[in-house]
């Protein structure tokens, strides 16, 4: 019988939900039924968590993968010290953004030594990242630099949808300046290459247009018709299914019920509200193009009620989930 995946689970920054989330989402079976986790993170500030949270469970501190039990009401844990032995939740802090990447970088190290199969992360804080003197932007940026990743695509998963995103972190005007014919063509072949590499054989991609209607032929903006509509004509020649650009109104729905495997969005938001309004909770990021897969809560640290144990734990449930339903693939 196939030994189910082993995924890392990276604690985020400690001063806001992370720890508790981890905690809430390795409490009950489920997860142990699908995965063997293995949270990698501090053992002080587990232990400080759960006593808010009023939970008992027993944490196996280890340094090597085969002293972990994998047993539910036991939380594995590659312990990484700081300095600070107690959490000042909600507050920005260093000393917590470098505890945060140290995680991430372990997280790797195992990763690229073949030790774990893959990793949910739970989330970060950008001010107190780059507060510890790391420059990186977020998550994504750091797991492609540090495994030397070329193309790595964020896809979003929520139920049946998924979700590519040609933009991401750049302003709404930049966004619409990126969108040009190479942009686009690559963006499609990277996402068709990321289905591929996740288990689907002949992929049906879709194009979310930018403009109202898909641009009316020029009516209401000419984008899709000088750079969108040439990339898709030029993808199909080579081979790759892919439909568009269809209206932004309307392509979600259609691949959430199953026309299109997935959806290449073509700025941040247009993909983030679709996903978040369908399900917010479980919505799922998937870094696709890494050594191993990498997935992420969708949602920060949220230090307004970090340390009062009322945060909750599903979307590192269903991060977790879906690391380990493509860590195989």
């Amino acid at each position: 019988m196939k030994q189910k995946p082993i995924i890392g689970i990276t604690m985020g920054d400690p001063a806001g939900i992370g720890p508790e989330i981890v905690i809430k989402a390795l409490a009950g079976r489920e997860i142990y039924d699908k995965v063997r986790p293995l949270v990698i993170g501090n053992v002080d500030y587990l232990k400080q968590t759960m006593e808010i949270l009023k939970m008992s469970l027993k944490i196996n501190e280890v340094e090597k993968v085969e002293d972990c039990k994998f047993q539910c009401g036991i939380l594995d844990v590659i312990n990484i010290p700081c300095e600070e032995k107690r959490i000042s939740f909600g507050k920005i802090s260093p000393k917590t953004g470098r505890a945060s990447f140290d995680y991430i970088k372990k997280s790797i190290e195992m990763g690229l030594s073949g030790l774990i199969d893959g990793v949910a992360t739970a989330p970060i804080n950008k001010e107190a990242i780059h507060a510890a003197g790391v420059d990186f932007i977020g998550h994504t940026e750091m797991y492609a630099d540090l495994t030397s990743s070329k193309d790595v695509l964020t896809m979003f998963q929520v139920n049946n949808l998924r979700i590519f995103f040609l933009t991401r972190h750049m302003s709404l005007i930049e966004a619409c300046n990126y969108i040009t014919f190479d942009n686009v063509y690559k963006g499609i072949g990277l996402s068709h290459d990321a289905l591929v590499s996740l288990g689907f054989n002949k992929p049906k991609l879709a194009v979310a247009a930018l403009n109202p209607h898909g641009g009316e032929k020029g009516l209401f903006g000419y984008e899709e018709v000088r750079e969108v509509t040439p990339a898709i004509a030029k993808a199909n020649e080579e081979g790759i299914d892919v439909y568009g650009p269809v209206p932004a109104d309307s392509v979600f729905h259609l691949a959430k019920i199953g026309r299109y495997d997935a959806v290449l969005s073509l700025y941040h938001d247009q993909g983030h509200i679709a996903a978040k309004t369908l399900d917010f909770e479980k919505t799922v990021s998937v870094t696709v193009g890494l050594p191993f897969v990498r997935t992420s809560v969708d949602h920060g640290t949220a230090f307004d009620i970090a340390g009062k144990g009322i945060a909750s734990s599903i979307s590192m449930e269903e991060a977790i989930k879906v690391a380990g339903e493509y860590a195989f693939i």
